[in-house]
C-alpha cells in the first residue's frame, strides 16, 4: 500500500507539472470559508503581502492546520513541506536540507544551510529552535538562497515561526490531549488588552509520556518525553507612529535523547584487538521495527536541555511612506545529555556527558518605505555569538583501545567559540508597468571565527593505569597499520622530542612544526561575501503570476567537534555558496477554488560542507571537508482545491535531481582517495511529497470535521557515495563478512498516515477530536550514522494515537 501512495502521488504531480507553494490559511479555530480558498498574508519579503503575489517560491502552513493535524514538534512540521528533510543526529543536533542544500554535521555551534527564524528573531543554531511550532498563526518556508534579506546561512532557505500575536479581546482557551505511551500534552493560551493600546498574550505547552524505544538486550526502555515551553508576548502602541512587541520565550526539556539502531559493526583493527572484535561481530543487527533499539548500560540516554530569548522589536513611521524597524534579541541554550552513539549494548562509542551552551545577541536596523512605483529597503545586522560544547567519550570496546598506552579509551574534546558578524543589505522593487516589476537586492556579509580546542584524555576507564606519551615513550607501537606514520609525526616532524602528555593535557598529534605536540588547537576563520538576488515578477492576469529570479547565498565556514587525534581533522570548512536561477507560476482558477503553484530551478553548488572522514593511525576517523563542484535541480509545486464548501484537497510534491561533480576524498571507511563524482548529494531523495482530504460539514450547531493526510519520500543517502559503500575488504577477509548490511548508508524510501475526526461547535467554544500519526505502523528512519566502529539508524516513531479536547472563549 506505501509503494501504491509513494508513486500514485508522485505520478500526478509528475503529470500536472505542479510545483512549489503553500497551504491554505484559516483563522486559528475557524471554519473555512464556504467559497474558495482563503487568502493567505506572509511576511517573506519583511512586509506583509499576500503570497500569490511573491515572485518566490514560498510554503505556509497555518496554526489552524498545525492544530488540527498536532504538528507539535520540529520534525513533524518539517516533513510536510515536500523538498524539505529532517535528519535526526547522533547529537541530537537536527539536520535540515531543503532542495538538497544542508550541511551533515551535528556539532552545537554549526550554522545550518536553512536559517531559523520566530517573527524574524533568528535562531541562530538548530538546536534552538526545538520547541518553536507552538502557538503560531502559521509557519513560512522561504525556498532558495534567502542571502539578501535572511543573509548568511540561508543557501538552502529560511523558515520563518510566525507566533499567535495579542488579541484586540479578551480571549483564552486551552486543549488537552492524551495518547499512547501515556502521553499527556496541554496547551493554553489569554490573550487581550491590559490597557489602552497595551495587549499581552501568554501561552504555554507542556507534554509528559512514557518510554517507548524497547532495548533489544535486556528488559529497559528509553524514550520518555517531558518538557514545558511559554512564550509571553507584550504589545504597545504608545503613538499611532510607534508600535512596540516584546517577546519572553522559554523552555525546559528532560526528555530522553532517540536511541539508535546497530546496523553495522566495522572493526579498525583485527590484529590488535581480536578479542573486542570478535565481541562486535557477535552483536546482532538491530530488528527493523520502529521500537526497537539499544544502548550501553553506562551510557543510557538521559537528556536535559533548556532554552530561553529576550527580543523587542520597534516600528517607528517616519512619514506615510516610511518605516524604521529595529530587533534586538538575546538568545542563550544549555545543554546536558549523555547518548550512545552506535546503538549496540557495548560500549564501543558512548557520550558519557556532553555539556554545551550558546549565547548569541542579534541587533538588526532597516528602513524601508516607497517613492512612487519604487519599494525600497536598506538595513544592516550584528550577531555575536559564544558557542562552547565538551563531549565526553568513552570506547573500551573499541579495537583502537589499547589501555597500556594514551588516548584511547577514553577523550574530551571542547570546542569553545566565539563568533561575530556583520552584514549591510538593500532590496529594490521597480514596478515598470501594471504588470512587470523589475527585483534587485545584495547584502555584505564578514563573519569571524576563533575557535579553542583542547582535544585531550580524561584518563582510561576505572582499573587501567593511566600512562603519559612522550617522545622516549612512544605507546602507540603496534597500534595499526598506520603507526609508522604516528611514529614519523612524533618525532621527525616536530623537529625535537616534545614534553610528556599526561591526563587531561590538550594535545594533536600532528602539531604545527616548531610547536611540538602538546597544547591546544586554536583556530581563526575570517570570511566575508556578497549575496545578491535580480529577478522579474509579471502579472499576467489578476489571479496569475509568472516569476524568474537568479539569486546568490552563501553559508559560512565552521569547525568541528569530534574527538580528533590529529591537527587535519580540526580543521574548518571554508564557506560555500548557491548560484541559484529559479522559475514559477502561481495561479488561482474557478473563481480562486483552485490554486495551483508551480516552480523549475537549478543550482550550481560550490565548496558544500559535509561531514566525511580521514585516515589517521587510529584508522578512519571524521573531519570536515568541502565538496568543490556539486550541481541541483527540480521541479516542485503544489495544489490546493475547494472542491466544494466543505471539501479541501492538498497534494505537493517535489522532485530533485542531484549529483557530486567533483569530489575524492577517504570515504567513510577511511579508503583513500575515493571519486565520489557522479554521486547523489546526501539527504536529496528524488521525490518527497505530501497529500491531505479535509471535510467539515455544519451540523446541529456545530461543524463535524475529518482528514487524512500522507507525508514521505523515496530513498536517499545519509553520506556521499552511499550507494557503494560495501563490506569492508579487511572485514571480508577475517571472515566477518556479514558484519554490515550492504550500502546501510541508504535511507529506504518511506510514507506515513496520520488521520483525525472530530466534533467543534460553533465559534470554535469547544473541540473534541481523535487522532492517529503514522497509523500503518511504518518502519522507517530519518538517518544513518557512523559510529567510530559500526552504524546506527535513527529510527522515527511508531504509529501514535489519542484523544485530545478543547475549549476557548
Amino acid at each position: 500500500m506505501t509503494t501504491k501512495i509513494i508513486f500514485g502521488t508522485a505520478a500526478f504531480l509528475a503529470s500536472a507539472s505542479i510545483p512549489a507553494v503553500a497551504l491554505a490559511q484559516t483563522s486559528q479555530g475557524a471554519a473555512p470559508a464556504s467559497v474558495g480558498v482563503g487568502e493567505i498574508v506572509v511576511t517573506a519579503q519583511k512586509r506583509s503581502e499576500s503570497i500569490n503575489n511573491i515572485g518566490m517560491s514560498i510554503a505556509a502552513i497555518s496554526g489552524s492546520e498545525l492544530q488540527d493535524r498536532k504538528l507539535s514538534d520540529l520534525e513533524e512540521v518539517i516533513t510536510q513541506v515536500p523538498g524539505l528533510t529532517f535528519a535526526a543526529s547522533q547529537y541530537d543536533t537536527p539536520i535540515i536540507t531543503l532542495r538538497g542544500v544542508g550541511f551533515n554535521e551535528v556539532s552545537l555551534g554549526v550554522y545550518p544551510a536553512t536559517s531559523l527564524y520566530v517573527d524574524e528573531v533568528p535562531l541562530p543554531f538548530p538546536a534552538m529552535a526545538s520547541h518553536s511550532a507552538f502557538d503560531l498563526e502559521r509557519v513560512e518556508v522561504l525556498k532558495g538562497p534567502q542571502g539578501v534579506l535572511f543573509g548568511t546561512n540561508s543557501t538552502g532557505g529560511a523558515v520563518n515561526f510566525i507566533a499567535a500575536k495579542p488579541t484586540s479581546d479578551l480571549s483564552a482557551g486551552f486543549d488537552l490531549s492524551y495518547g499512547r505511551f501515556n502521553t499527556i500534552e496541554g496547551n493554553m493560551f489569554v490573550s487581550g488588552p491590559i490597557g489602552e493600546n497595551v495587549g499581552l498574550r501568554l501561552a504555554v505547552q507542556s507534554a509528559n509520556g512514557d518510554a517507548w524505544q524497547k532495548s533489544n538486550s535486556r528488559d529497559e526502555k528509553n524514550g520518555k518525553k517531558d518538557f514545558t515551553v511559554g512564550r509571553l508576548t507584550l504589545q504597545v502602541e504608545p503613538s499611532d507612529s510607534v508600535r512596540l512587541t516584546a517577546v519572553a520565550t522559554g523552555w525546559k526539556d528532560t526528555s530522553d535523547p532517540l536511541a539508535l539502531q546497530f546496523v553495522a559493526s566495522t572493526p579498525k583493527s583485527f590484529a590488535q584487538a581480536p578479542t573486542i572484535a570478535a565481541a562486535q561481530f557477535a552483536v546482532p543487527f538491530s530488528p527493523e521495527k520502529p521500537r526497537a533499539a539499544d544502548w550501553s548500560t553506562i551510557a543510557e540516554p538521559r537528556g536535559d536541555k533548556d532554552f530561553w530569548q529576550l527580543s523587542l522589536r520597534g516600528e517607528f513611521d517616519i512619514s506615510n511612506s516610511t518605516k524604521f524597524t529595529s530587533i534586538v534579541a538575546h538568545s542563550e541554550y544549555n545543554q546536558d545529555q549523555t547518548i550512545d552513539t552506535d546503538g549496540s549494548p557495548l560500549n564501543s562509542s558512548d557520550i558519557l556527558r556532553t555539556v554545551g551552551f550558546v549565547k548569541s545577541t542579534f541587533f538588526e536596523g532597516r528602513v524601508d518605505g516607497e517613492i512612487g512605483d519604487l519599494r525600497w529597503l536598506v538595513g544592516g545586522n550584528y550577531e555575536d555569538s559564544h558557542t562552547y560544547e565538551n563531549p565526553f567519550i568513552q570506547f573500551v570496546d573499541n579495537t583502537s583501545n589499547r589501555p597500556q598506552g594514551f588516548h584511547v579509551n577514553r577523550t574530551v574534546t571542547p570546542n569553545d567559540q566565539k563568533i561575530k558578524s556583520y552584514a549591510f543589505f538593500g532590496n529594490l522593487d521597480y514596478k515598470v508597468t501594471d504588470q512587470l516589476t523589475v527585483k534587485a537586492g545584495a547584502r555584505y556579509t564578514q563573519t569571524k571565527i576563533n575557535s579553542f580546542i583542547c582535544n585531550a584524555d580524561p584518563g582510561n576507564a576505572p582499573g587501567v593505569p593511566d600512562v603519559s606519551l612522550s617522545s622516549t615513550n612512544p605507546a602507540l607501537v603496534g597500534l595499526n597499520a598506520n603507526a609508522a606514520y604516528a611514529f614519523n609525526v612524533l618525532g621527525a616532524r616536530s623537529g625535537r622530542p616534545f614534553d610528556p602528555i599526561g591526563v587531561g593535557d590538550c594535545f594533536v598529534l600532528d602539531g604545527p612544526v616548531g610547536e611540538g605536540i602538546p597544547g591546544p588547537f586554536h583556530g581563526r576563520l575570517k570570511e566575508d561575501n556578497v549575496s545578491w538576488r535580480v529577478g522579474l515578477d509579471y502579472k499576467l492576469n489578476p489571479d496569475t503570476l509568472l516569476y524568474a529570479n537568479v539569486s546568490k547565498g552563501y553559508k559560512a565556514g565552521s569547525f568541528p567537534t569530534i574527538a580528533a587525534s590529529t591537527d587535519a581533522q580540526l580543521q574548518p570548512v571554508t564557506q560555500e555558496s548557491v548560484l541559484a536561477f529559479e522559475a514559477g507560476v502561481k495561479a488561482s482558477f474557478a473563481d480562486r477554488r483552485i490554486h495551483l503553484n508551480s516552480a523549475v530551478f537549478y543550482y550550481d553548488y560550490k565548496d558544500k560542507q559535509v561531514r566525511n572522514s580521514t585516515l589517521t593511525f587510529f584508522g578512519p576517523l571524521p573531519s570536515l571537508a568541502n565538496v568543490p563542484k556539486s550541481r541541483i535541480w527540480g521541479v516542485e509545486g503544489e495544489l490546493t482545491a475547494a472542491v466544494t464548501p466543505e471539501l479541501t484537497i492538498k497534494l505537493a510534491g517535489s522532485y530533485l535531481n542531484t549529483k557530486i561533480k567533483e569530489f575524492s576524498a577517504y570515504s567513510v571507511f577511511g579508503v583513500a582517495d575515493t571519486d565520489f563524482s557522479g554521486e547523489d548529494l546526501s539527504y536529496a531523495p528524488d521525490f518527497t511529497y505530501s497529500a491531505a482530504i479535509d471535510y467539515r460539514k455544519p451540523v446541529g450547531s456545530g461543524d463535524i470535521f475529518a482528514g487524512v493526510s500522507v507525508a514521505g519520500q523515496t530513498k536517499s543517502e545519509a553520506i556521499p557515495g552511499a550507494r557503494f559503500e560495501t563490506v569492508p575488504a579487511a572485514t571480508v577477509a577475517a571472515g566477518f563478512g556479514k558484519s554490515i548490511k550492504e550500502h546501510y548508508f541508504m535511507i529506504n524510501g518511506y510514507a506515513t498516515v496520520d488521520a483525525r475526526l472530530g466534533y467543534e461547535a460553533e465559534d470554535g467554544l469547544w473541540k473534541v477530536m481523535l487522532w492517529g500519526k503514522n497509523l500503518t505502523n511504518e518502519y522507517y528512519y530519518t538517518n544513518v550514522v557512523p559510529s567510530s566502529e559500526g552504524g546506527a539508524r535513527s529510527v522515527g516513531r511508531p504509529a501514535t494515537y489519542g484523544i485530545t479536547v478543547g475549549m476557548k472563549y
